[in-house]
């Protein structure tokens, strides 16, 4: 069976093929929840966020212009619908890039996150959630979601060198905690 395109679904459900939406729900829904577990780090939070977006999603989806890649559009919905939900909760996105408090605590919950892990990439995927939520949003947008930095830009709004940038740092801090535990070399 051919795997249909986003746009061929989107077309269909427009067409009043409203079922078809659950083809798009399974295609994004495991990669859209880790984004905002990793924003809102309360998974039932995630879940609610995670019907919230695809809701939106749905109901704009006469708006969405085919001329980007659904993803980028719909990681943006989700995008938005987490730091909604964290402004909702009095909590501010942090605008600087780390901060001493953030990293004392990362390396206090580190030891933990080791110990609990079984595998490697459950311990890697432990340690993303473990940096601060804009470093992690954009090293899973990039390695779990393959969008380029341009699309990262977009769904965070931010300049494509502020992308380049939390990527690059975060990927420094994620290396940083992985040589700690020696992971390092069997990642390289």
């Amino acid at each position: 069976m051919k795997k249909l395109s986003d746009i061929e679904i989107i077309d269909s459900v427009l067409r009043g093929n409203k079922n078809d939406y659950a083809l798009i729900v399974d295609r994004y829904k495991d990669k859209a929840f880790t984004l905002l577990k990793n924003m809102l780090k309360n998974k039932m939070e995630a879940e609610e966020a995670l019907m919230d977006a695809f809701i939106k999603a749905f109901n704009s989806l006469s708006s969405f212009r085919k001329e980007a890649r659904f993803s980028t559009w719909f990681y943006r919905i989700v995008f938005n619908t987490g730091a909604s939900i964290l402004a909702n909760k009095k909590r501010k996105i942090e605008l600087e890039m780390s901060s001493v408090d953030e990293l004392h605590n990362l390396k206090s919950t580190d030891a933990e996150t080791y110990a609990l892990s079984e595998n490697l990439n459950g311990y890697i995927q432990a340690t993303i959630e473990k940096l601060p939520v804009r470093y992690a949003i954009a090293i899973n947008l990039f390695y779990i979601d393959n969008l380029s930095l341009s699309e990262i830009s977009e769904v965070m709004d931010i300049s494509l060198v502020n992308a380049k940038t939390l990527l690059h740092r975060g990927r420094n801090l994620l290396r940083d905690l992985l040589i700690k535990h020696n992971y390092a070399e069997e990642l390289l």
